[in-house]
């Protein structure tokens, strides 16, 4: 600051009277701190601003830094709008523009099949309320179009372009300033819900009274070796910058624990790397926080109960991919399945991907004679076209994989498919995972195995309970009713931080934008009616908290869901909703 002061005086010299010349360098030190600019860099900027004026009439006065300031700006818009436009067109260069390429055996360029025209803007009452939806149609397409759909649909707020990122150019500070504001949040909730608490603490700071602390658990790793779970030996506590500095502390759980303001009957806490916790102990000075009471995550509120009307009852098949065995890519359970679908013409069929696998052994080795786009045409929008056809009221929605070879967006959270894919205005594209609601009744839908993941990293401590949450009937307390309360407790799709090196590749998150896996808007918004966390685990349907949440499994296992939301009644949402297994024929 002293050393960029004494250059601008320097610099500025006799140009100024006496009386304006202090404000006049504050003025130029502001501008090179705002702009990161030298006092050099500045005098260049005049110089070039002032060129071709004479020289002998040319002084540096505050119209002057006025004039310069105005300048870096209009350089700075044209520089972000020049980025925009470079950005937008990597996105189209993307890899689900690979799925076209030459490597697939016995494809020429001649042989692809057209891109899509733009069709006209079908009739408004087909969205539903929809927030901005653009929908391309083939060339040939000449089905019939309802005129209202079944179901109320309402989609995403946020246009596609701020989903469709770019993805590896994240830093270093944005991974951790994405994580510290994670924990300022929990941190936030717990005051709000635990009135007696007062302030949050640091657990690095030895204290002989007890404080409050919120942070992330992280697995010990370095002792602990690979492959090893977390345990009583191997738990650091991760705290942010704002009540902890950012350090990692050692934790260690006290033997007579005591479990805070959760559900009666739950009988303890499972813990997990990235879950945010709430714990109540003291640092007496050993190098590590002992904690005696954990303070239960509040859960998330239901949503109010709707008024009854027979009008908003709908039905809804769940399916999750792959959709075809690994041994072929004939897609028989995919058939079979559009054959129940045309017998029983649901209002909603919801699919999660991978459509095409990109894992699938005859993609990676390249035993195709067509490329992935085309088979995704063939095999998925033509047979859902053809549903529609003889069910015109119904709506199809469909959510991609990290998995799919046709998606442009191999991270997660995942952008919906290309417009190209629709085909169809009742076929609407989601992004992975997808936030809508269908009649009022809202859903919470994501195509990546968490359960899987936190069954692998879970370590369930038990304590006693201590003011729980007496809920009639009693809360499930089942291992798989657990990892679905996980979920909805951390209000995140995919809670793990960091995640495990042998899944990995099943993810590809990128942290930075972790805030598109919120499970609601807000820490206090109503958790979703309907979860839809797809899983190798056993399929289930379970009444987990608020909520309805579901394990259609892999439909190459054979399993699916059928779900049906009754408008008459008075209970809450929940109470109204059926899930339940069905089994392909």
């Amino acid at each position: 600051m002293s050393s960029l002061r004494s250059e601008v005086v320097e610099w500025l010299g006799a140009t100024e009277s006496e009386e304006d010349s202090e404000a006049l360098v504050n003025e130029c030190v502001s501008i090179c701190q705002m702009y990161n600019l030298t006092a050099e860099a500045l005098k260049y900027k005049w110089e070039a601003l002032s060129y071709g004026k004479a020289q002998s009439i040319l002084r540096f006065t505050r119209e002057s830094a006025a004039d310069v300031k105005a300048q870096i700006q209009r350089e700075i818009q044209a520089k972000n709008a020049s980025n925009v436009s470079k950005s937008a067109a990597a996105t189209n260069f993307a890899r689900g523009k690979l799925a076209n390429s030459a490597k697939f055996a016995g494809v020429s360029a001649n042989g692809l099949t057209g891109p899509l025209k733009a069709a006209a803007q079908p009739p408004k009452a087909l969205f539903g309320g929809m927030a901005s939806v653009h929908v391309k149609l083939e060339q040939d397409f000449d089905g019939p179009i309802a005129s209202s759909s079944r179901v109320t649909f309402v989609g995403p707020k946020e246009g596609r372009q701020n989903r469709a990122y770019r993805y590896m150019y994240e830093t270093l500070g944005e991974r951790s300033e994405t994580l510290d504001t994670q924990l300022d949040g929990f941190g936030e909730l717990i005051l709000k819900h635990y009135k007696d608490v007062g302030q949050l603490g640091h657990p690095g700071v030895f204290s002989e009274e007890s404080c409050v602390v919120v942070g992330r658990i992280v697995l010990d790793a370095e002792p602990s070796g690979p492959g090893i779970k977390l345990n009583d030996q191997s738990l650091i506590l991760e705290a942010s910058r704002a009540h902890g500095d950012g350090l990692r502390v050692p934790l260690q759980l006290a033997p007579d624990l005591k479990i805070r303001g959760g559900y009666k009957g739950l009988g303890g806490i499972g813990l997990f790397p990235g879950a945010v916790v709430a714990l109540k102990g003291r640092n007496g000075g050993g190098g590590y926080f002992i904690a005696s009471e954990v303070l239960a995550i509040p859960p998330m509120p239901a949503s109010p109960a709707p008024p009854s009307n027979v009008a908003a009852s709908f039905d809804v098949c769940i399916a999750c991919g792959p959709f075809t065995p690994d041994a072929d890519l004939d897609y028989k359970p995919w058939k079979s399945l559009i054959s129940n679908l045309k017998a029983s013409k649901p209002a909603v069929v919801l699919l999660l991907g991978p459509f095409v696998d990109a894992t699938h052994s005859y993609i990676q080795d390249g035993q195709v004679e067509e490329t992935p786009s085309d088979i995704f045409k063939r095999q998925f929008i033509g047979p859902l076209r053809n549903f529609l056809s003889q069910s015109p009221t119904s709506t199809v929605l469909l959510v991609p994989s990290v998995k799919d070879i046709i998606s442009d967006h191999a991270v997660f959270p995942q952008c919906e498919l290309d417009d190209e894919f629709s085909g169809d205005p009742r076929i609407r594209l989601l992004p992975n995972p997808a936030r809508f609601a269908l009649n009022g009744i809202s859903f919470g839908v994501c195509s990546v195995d968490v359960l899987y993941h936190i069954r692998k990293e879970e370590y369930f401590r038990r304590g006693e309970e201590v003011d729980s949450i007496v809920c009639e009937p009693e809360a499930a307390s089942d291992p798989m009713s657990n990892l679905g309360r996980y979920v909805l407790q951390q209000r995140s799709f995919y809670p793990i931080f960091p995640v495990s090196l042998d899944v990995a590749h099943e993810v590809n998150l990128d942290v930075s934008h972790s805030a598109q896996l919120r499970v609601a808007e807000s820490p206090d918004d109503p958790a979703p009616d309907v979860m839809v966390l797809p899983s190798r685990l056993k399929h289930f349907s379970k009444i987990v908290d608020n909520s309805v949440v579901v394990n259609p499994s892999f439909l190459t296992k054979g399993t699916y869901v059928t779900l049906s939301y009754s408008g008459q009644g008075t209970g809450f949402p929940k109470d109204r909703i059926s899930a339940d297994i069905a089994r392909l024929s």
